[in-house]
């Protein structure tokens, strides 16, 4: 391999400092919480023809035009964190050139190693911007491009939307808003009066649910030895059994499929934990908001909501499709206000209490196609039989900092329920998680062709469980 780098100018407008806006905020917290850097990052295959120079003119044009890209973090005069957009600097194309005689598939498995390394890796030392792009070359062409965003700059969907500069990614031909607003001129419009009424609204939400929690949501850390010295453990489950029964759940109920597969979740943690009624957050992208669709920042925060298990599971779904709606339209904050408001809370009740439970959905690319596919022909029980032998569960390891005592998202895999599943070995044991994951089939499947299955109740043996 042969390592150079190509160094790209750029100038634009919309220089200037602000506050950070509710969003960075919300990722900020995470960051600190967790130890991660929080980086969008991904591997993609270039066509032919394409070549270094080009891809570095689209990056420099892209640095023109989108203020994010040109942010840095400083710090206000209230010593809280800022963002400060410079108007020109330069910023490195780094080339990564391989001999004709190595395998692709080799030069294949380095593009993958690379966007792992910066999802994982802060960019403090290698480049003075939140933003990195390298291209590996092989056999005289651009083979394929490594890009990776820090979560402070754009979300996973504001990411898609800088890629379409770039000429990839499932949005690349996608024609963005010119007028979108930029996340220095958001910051300035969260401080005024109409945004914190919206703020307020959210409080008043969120004190209802808040006031009688229990300490956490899954009790006090019973096993703080946790595993192998490690407290937090990761796993992943997938399903096309149990995406096949939310598909017919959604079709009977006529409810969209996130709303089917939240109840389907929060039944299961149910079933596993017998936490009933549950409270939960959930990961919810204001990008539904009129003119923030095509915004480059980070517009996903926190919402919470409590769900009542019992009677059946399209009783829970029917629940789920109202409570869903209201923690969507509150997701919109100051989470300044919302550490305030907890404190309050933890005042009045004389312990501090927290929701630990997380849940996060996101499909952005087949989350249309199983909306479609949940409105066309009905799903037959031979098809979700012909799935079960399908379902797999993996463990892969520890980490070592989680805000939650239990973190579920839903991947965003074609055909399937996959799940990458955190949770705190203090509070709950292996068994129980698996019980949980497998529950989320069992549910599914139980409930997708019998409008009468009962939500919190015996788990059912027809899906096996496998390894």
């Amino acid at each position: 391999m042969r390592e150079r780098r190509v160094t790209v100018p750029f100038s634009g407008p919309g220089a200037g400092t602000a506050p950070l806006t509710w969003g960075q905020k919300a990722i900020m917290r995470d960051m600190r919480a967790t130890g991660w850097p929080h980086n969008n990052s991904g591997a993609h295959p270039l066509p032919e023809g394409v070549t270094v120079a080009e891809l570095a003119a689209r990056l420099g044009e892209m640095m023109c035009r989108h203020p994010a890209l040109r942010m840095r973090l400083g710090v206000g005069d209230d010593g809280e964190p800022c963002q400060v957009v410079v108007e020109s600097g330069e910023i490195d194309v780094e080339v990564t050139a391989f001999d004709d005689d190595v395998d692709p598939a080799e030069v294949l498995r380095h593009s993958h190693k690379i966007w792992f390394e910066w999802m994982m890796t802060p960019f403090d030392g290698h480049t003075p911007w939140l933003v990195r792009l390298a291209v590996l070359e092989h056999r005289g062409r651009a083979a394929h491009l490594v890009f990776a965003v820090n979560h402070l700059v754009a979300d996973g969907t504001g990411t898609l939307l800088l890629m379409t500069g770039l000429g990839i990614g499932e949005l690349a031909d996608r024609r963005l808003d010119p007028d979108a607003i930029t996340a220095l001129d958001l910051a300035r419009r969260e401080q005024t009066p109409e945004a914190r009424r919206i703020s307020d609204g959210a409080m008043r939400y969120w004190a209802e649910r808040l006031r009688d929690l229990p300490r956490a949501t899954f009790g006090e850390p019973r096993y703080p030895e946790g595993r192998l010295g490690h407290r937090y453990w990761h796993g992943r489950f997938s399903s096309s059994a149990a995406h096949l029964g939310v598909l017919a759940i959604a079709r009977r109920t006529r409810t969209d499929t996130a709303r089917v597969l939240l109840a389907v979740l929060a039944i299961a943690i149910g079933r596993a934990t017998g936490v009933d009624p549950l409270t939960t957050n959930v990961i919810v992208s204001n990008r539904f908001r009129p003119g923030f669709a095509d915004v480059i920042g980070t517009l996903s925060q926190n919402s919470v909501l409590s769900l009542d298990l019992r009677g059946t599971v399209d009783e829970v779904v029917a629940r789920t499709r109202h409570a869903a709606t209201a923690a969507w339209m509150r997701a919109y904050y100051d989470p300044d206000q919302l550490d305030r408001l907890i404190a309050s809370l933890d005042a009045e009740r004389g312990h501090p209490a927290a929701v630990t439970c997380r849940i996060s959905d996101l499909r952005f690319s087949t989350r249309p196609d199983a909306e479609e596919l949940a409105d066309g022909d009905p799903v037959t029980e031979e098809q979700v039989r012909a799935e079960l032998p399908r379902t797999f569960l993996s463990w892969d390891g520890h980490l070592d900092a989680m805000p939650d005592q239990l973190f579920i998202s839903v991947e965003d895999r074609p055909g399937t329920v996959h799940l990458q599943m955190v949770f705190d070995m203090a509070v709950l044991t292996t068994d129980q998680v698996e019980t949980m994951l497998h529950a989320v089939e069992e549910v599914a499947v139980e409930a997708a062709f019998d409008p009468t299955a009962p939500a919190i109740g015996p788990t059912s043996p027809a899906a096996p469980r496998s390894s």
